[in-house]
């Protein structure tokens, strides 16, 4: 029986031809979409699964609010993790971890530069299963100045050798590294990236005991029955124990009274598998995606799909009348409604196969290019998991099985003695069916018009006045390598006599990359009372001029004034957030181990706002203070370009870097790019939606070109009686398309509210952000009727140039 059903549902398969190539299309389109999704939502949910080794692992963060400033972010003290694993008996082994993200190694006479490397206690390799294929993971970053490289690292540095025992120099460091180990290469789905492992006994802070400094990420594994809300309990006595003692000491107030003046200061545990897909935690290491994205783009898979399935379903229970017949012969020859039930499933899930077939090889060759517009590293591989085939096949079924099984039910009713005497003519309208055009055109508008906001929000994050200019500016990092403050300077001043460089400034950070936040008292108030949290920028007397920023009130610093080496100028988010009425007459005090030490920082101007950070976030109190000529702390050097031959003046400045630091190659980017590259979160996203909205509309047009068609086919002797009387061919073009018009307006408005709030949540997600307008939701209700109707016209257009004496003879 089954064999005879393949045989039918085949040769009506083949008999319907190009409704049948628009019903593969379009299910093929809907499950490529489907498996593309299935790959992405896999491959973030599969993020730090690799730790098979253990599954009590977490990330230490820090949650507090220091005066009127609140912080969230993976940052703890240098002794946190020896104290929490000394102190807390569920605690089994901590690591501390550093990412210094770009270094420069020298091997023998050759430099290099390596985009990731990171420092880890010997730790790492007892809490992290990366295995080590050569070297003792319990010795090999246990001292200073040890190195572990990555497969794929080893190789680029020393090809064939063995490189265990090999010297390497990193950065400006006079001892070299020893190479101590080769491990497997981190996995794309970890939260952190590195090339390069060092010891962290290397750094200048591995054993201090400053508790309120708080720089390096902290990762705790506990044992499998411990609790981690016990231990986030009992880390709380050991904070107050080791930072009073150094509050008291800094700021002159003990722990007590710094938390009853509304402070709060807490350090609690992140779960590893937690870390990729929460934002709200942040951290300096591979940027976290939200769980949202995940959720939505989910839902947008299963739409399309839907899409693709209603397009089945239209054409399906459209073209009924032309199986009429059949089925009228069928029910007369003995045929049950349950046998012809099962022919048209078969038929479907015939054609669900046929899609799917399709659908892999869609995604086998746009896989790359989805790759390279989303930023991902998506890999299909049908063998891969043992669940994929399976799976797949339990889709395409489900898939046939709903498509098929309304026009089943539609088709297997049909009375024979109606049929086939001829009074049975069909519906040229059902209202299910223009439900479904509108449902499926809703979807489409949705998905268009999500995309439109989503542009419309990026681009004005790129264009939106930062307070400074960006364009032109070249940010040079790693000036330490130049030398001294005062070579640094000389660089400067070389690079100063190309006339393609207009000014350049010395700084220990620039927008985007903050230094870490500082605490300071406010004269005159108590410590308990206003202790304030500032982003610092330690710079030199051209930064003002090189940014192209503006002056609030006041001056900023200057060569002329000896005095400023104890100004400060702050923005205008501080002056808000401090309460300052009249900021050039108040002062800040920076904490010291004693009263005698501290110093009193004069406020001298105030900087219009300007952003740091992405617009996600608020603006954040800065301060500006100068850079002490004393330091080796060399930051970076931003360069000021002028318009014209940009390539020349990099060039020139290429060879001065080459004079100064011959074995030290120069890093740069450029500000604008820079900037740019803090919403690549929001770039995939909006290159996805757009690729969906793309797909939607296509399925749902494929489906009104089938629907048209067969209406024009339906109505050929209505057609010809019409141009007979003396109908114009527009007549019958509007005739054939104002259904269409009406459907999709009527999908447009069901849409707009849908939207609305959709992404009214959405646009939360930034503090400076769009409003939402009304020439968006016009412009995807104009696009919305002009694609329909172009799909549309086209057929109609054919259709209304038909020789009516054909159409007169037919039916």
């Amino acid at each position: 029986m089954l064999r005879n059903f393949f045989k039918v549902a085949l040769r009506n398969i083949i008999r319907q031809k190009s409704y049948v190539f628009i019903n593969i299309a379009g299910l093929a389109i809907g499950i490529a979409s489907s498996i593309v999704i299935i790959l992405f939502v896999v491959n973030e949910l599969s993020y730090d699964k690799f730790n098979a080794k253990h599954k009590q692992i977490y990330r230490v963060y820090l949650d507090g609010k220091i005066g009127e400033s609140e912080i969230k972010g993976a940052w703890t003290a240098s002794p946190t993790a020896k104290a929490l694993k000394n102190e807390i008996p569920e605690v089994i082994e901590a690591v501390r971890m550093d990412n210094w993200d770009e270094a420069i190694l020298k091997i023998e006479d050759r430099s290099y530069v390596e985009q990731h490397f990171m420092l880890a206690d010997s730790a790492f390799f007892e809490i992290f299963s990366i295995p080590l294929i050569q070297g003792d993971p319990k010795t090999a970053l246990a001292a200073p100045h040890n190195l572990v490289l990555t497969r794929s690292a080893a190789k680029k540095y020393f090809g064939n050798e063995d490189p265990i025992g090999k010297h390497i120099y990193v950065n400006s460091d006079t001892t070299f590294y020893s190479v101590t180990g080769i491990m497997e290469d981190v996995p794309d789905n970890a939260h952190f990236e590195f090339n390069v492992l060092g010891s962290f006994a290397t750094h200048h802070r591995a054993n201090d005991g400053q508790w309120l400094s708080n720089s390096f990420n902290t990762y705790l594994l506990l044992r499998d029955d411990a609790s981690y809300s016990d231990v986030e309990t009992k880390i709380k006595p050991i904070l107050e124990k080791y930072i009073g003692p150094q509050l008291q000491q800094a700021i002159g107030v003990s722990v007590e009274e710094w938390l009853s003046a509304g402070n709060r200061y807490g350090l609690y545990l992140q779960p590893l598998d937690d870390i990729h897909l929460n934002p709200e935690i942040q951290h300096s290491l591979k940027p976290s995606n939200d769980i949202k994205y995940v959720y939505i783009f989910s839902v947008v898979a299963l739409l399309i799909i839907v899409v693709a399935i209603i397009n089945y379903m239209n054409l399906a229970t459209a073209r009924s009348i032309k199986r009429a017949k059949e089925v009228g012969l069928r029910k007369v020859t003995g045929s049950s409604k349950g046998q012809l039930i099962g022919l048209f499933l078969f038929e479907s899930v015939i054609l669900s196969f046929l899609s799917l077939i399709l659908a892999l090889v869609l995604v086998h060759l746009t896989l790359p290019l989805v790759n390279q517009i989303t930023r991902l590293n998506l890999s299909f591989d049908l063998f891969s998991n043992w669940i994929i085939l399976p799976g797949l096949l339990f889709l395409t079924i489900l898939i046939g099985i709903i498509a098929g099984s309304y026009p089943s039910f539609v088709l297997s009713s049909f009375k024979p003695v109606s049929v086939i005497s001829g009074l049975y003519k069909g519906s040229r309208k059902s209202l299910l069916r223009s439900v479904l055009v509108v449902f499926q055109f809703c979807i489409s508008v949705i998905i268009i018009l999500g995309t439109i906001i989503i542009y419309r929000q990026i681009n004005y994050m790129l264009n939106k006045d930062l307070g400074f200019d960006k364009e032109q500016l070249m940010v040079i990092k790693r000036a330490g390598a130049l030398g001294n403050y005062n070579k640094i300077k000389i660089f400067q001043e070389e690079i100063g006599k190309y006339p393609g460089v207009l000014a350049s400034t010395n700084s220990t950070a620039v927008p985007g990359h903050p230094n870490n936040n500082n605490g300071f008292m406010i004269d005159g108030r108590s410590a308990s009372d206003q202790t304030v949290l500032m982003n610092v920028n330690w710079v030199d007397y051209d930064f003002l001029d090189t940014y192209g920023m503006k002056m609030k009130e006041g001056r900023f610093l200057s060569k002329e004034f000896p005095s400023d080496s104890i100004s400060v100028i702050i923005n205008e988010s501080a002056v808000r957030k401090f309460g300052f009425a009249s900021p050039l007459s108040e002062r800040f005090v920076q904490p010291a181990e004693t009263p005698e030490e501290r110093i009193k920082l004069n406020i001298i101007g105030v900087v219009e706002n300007f952003h740091y950070q992405s617009l996600h976030e608020d603006i954040y109190p800065h301060v500006f203070i100068r850079k002490p000529e004393s330091w080796n702390w060399g930051g970076y050097v931003t360069v000021r370009l002028a318009p014209g031959d940009i390539k020349t003046t990099i060039r020139n400045i290429e060879k001065t870097w080459k004079d100064f630091a011959p074995s030290d190659p120069i890093q740069y980017v450029f500000m604008d790019e820079d900037f740019e590259n803090m919403y690549r979160e929001e770039i995939r996203t909006s290159n996805i939606s757009l690729g969906f909205a793309v797909l939607s509309i296509l399925i749902a047009c494929l489906g009104l070109f089938g629907l048209t068609s067969y209406a024009s086919e339906q109505r050929t002797k209505e057609i010809g009686i019409r141009k007979v009387l003396g109908s114009a061919v527009s007549g019958v073009i509007v005739l054939l398309t104002r259904e269409i018009f009406l459907l999709v307006s009527i999908a447009t408005l069901l849409a707009w509210p849908v939207t609305y709030l959709i992404m009214k949540n959405w646009l939360q997600n930034f503090h400076y952000r769009i409003s939402l307008s009304v020439w968006e939701f016009l412009l995807s209700f104009v696009l919305a009727i002009m694609i329909a109707m172009l799909t549309v016209i086209y057929r109609a257009y054919i259709a209304a140039r038909s020789n009516p004496a054909v159409a007169l003879k037919y039916e």
